[in-house]
C-alpha cells in the first residue's frame, strides 16, 4: 500500500473546509504525519513560564493536514486505522489561569516541563508515571463554512481526547465534504480520563494512519474498535477511589479533583499545582451512577504505583 509523508509547515489552527488540501491520497493508502506539540511548537523542552505566558494561544491547537481522500463523499465513512504513535522525548503540562476543572483554586499560571523516556517518564518525582501516547485531536472536517476553532468536538471527531485512541484503534468518523479533509494532532503522552488541569502531557508525535472510505457503512456520530487492553507496565497495587455526589455533574467532579489534590499534598508532599497536573494525566475520572437522582456519583481513580511502595 502506498505511504505517505506529511509534515509542517502543513499545519492549521483552525477547521476550514475551504483549506488547500496538504496532501491527496487514495483509500487504502497509508499517511505518515509528523505532528507539533498543541502549541504549534511555541514551546520548547527549555521554555519557562515566562516563556510559555507569552505564546500565542490563537494558535492552540495546531494540528498536521488536511488530507483529501479521493471518493470520499458526504455521507460516507472514513475508516481511520491508527498503526502507530511515538513521543519524541519532551512534554509539558500547564495551569492556565480561568481554565481547567479547579479554575477558582489555581488562579496562577503554572508550567511544568517533562522528560519521557521510553514508556516511562520520572520528572515528577517521586513518580514514575506510564506513557501511552496518542492523539487528542483526530478528525475530518466539519460541514459548516469558515473558521472554526479546533477546541470543540464534535460528530466529525476532532479535540475528543479520547486516550484510549491508541495504536491497534480503528476510528470511524462520518465524512460531511469531499474528501473527508481529514487532520490530526494534538499529542499527548499520557492523560488521565477527564484531562482535568486543561493539559495531558502535551508532545511533538509521529503517527502512522491507513485512511479508508467505507461507502457500506453510516454513521452521525464517531465510533471505534479499540484493541485488547496492553499489558501493565507496572505491578498493580491497587488504587485510590476519591468519591463525590451532587446534583450537578461538575460539582462532583470539582470535588473528586479537590480530594484528590489535597490527598496529593498531603501523603507525598506534592505542591497543589504538581499534584493538580498529575491528576490531569493520572487520575481517571468515571460517571458511577446517574441514576439516583437528584444526585450524579463521579469517581476518580488513582493507581498507587505511579509511587513507591
Amino acid at each position: 500500500m502506498p505511504t505517505h509523508h506529511l509534515a509542517p509547515p502543513h499545519t492549521h489552527d483552525r477547521w476550514n473546509k475551504a483549506l488547500k488540501p496538504a496532501l491527496e491520497v487514495a483509500s487504502g493508502d497509508v499517511v505518515v504525519m509528523d505532528c507539533l506539540d498543541s502549541s504549534g511548537a511555541q514551546v520548547t523542552p527549555t521554555s519557562t513560564l515566562t516563556d510559555y505566558l507569552k505564546i500565542d494561544r490563537t494558535k492552540v491547537h495546531t494540528i498536521t493536514g488536511p488530507v483529501f481522500v479521493k471518493d470520499a463523499k458526504p455521507g460516507d465513512v472514513l475508516e481511520i486505522e491508527i498503526r502507530r504513535i511515538e513521543h519524541r522525548g519532551w512534554g509539558w503540562t500547564s495551569l492556565v489561569n480561568g481554565l481547567g476543572s479547579l479554575p477558582d483554586r489555581f488562579t496562577n499560571p503554572h508550567l511544568f516541563i517533562w522528560k519521557l523516556d521510553g514508556d516511562f517518564s520520572t520528572s515528577l518525582a517521586p513518580v514514575t508515571l506510564p506513557l501511552a501516547p496518542f492523539l487528542g485531536i483526530v478528525g475530518v472536517c466539519p460541514p459548516e463554512p469558515g473558521e472554526h476553532r479546533t477546541r470543540p468536538p464534535g460528530s466529525f471527531g476532532g479535540n475528543l481526547d479520547v486516550r484510549d485512541l491508541v495504536p491497534g484503534t480503528t476510528l470511524y468518523l462520518p465524512v460531511f465534504n469531499e474528501g473527508a479533509l481529514f487532520s490530526a494532532g494534538d499529542g499527548h503522552a499520557a492523560q488521565g480520563n477527564g484531562e482535568v488541569c486543561i493539559n495531558g502531557i502535551e508532545c511533538p508525535m509521529q503517527a502512522e494512519f491507513r485512511l479508508t472510505v467505507r461507502k457500506d457503512l453510516k454513521l452521525d456520530e464517531p465510533f471505534a474498535e479499540l484493541p485488547p487492553a496492553r499489558p501493565a507496565l507496572l505491578p498493580d497495587r491497587g488504587s485510590w477511589a476519591f468519591i463525590a455526589s451532587a446534583p450537578q455533574t461538575m460539582d462532583a467532579v470539582r470535588n473528586v479533583v479537590n480530594h484528590a489534590i489535597d490527598f496529593l499534598v498531603a501523603k507525598f508532599g506534592l505542591t497543589p499545582e504538581l499534584a493538580y497536573s498529575l491528576c490531569s494525566v493520572a487520575l481517571d475520572l468515571r460517571l458511577s451512577q446517574v441514576v439516583n437522582t437528584p444526585q450524579v456519583t463521579v469517581t476518580g481513580t488513582l493507581a498507587k504505583n505511579l509511587f513507591p511502595s
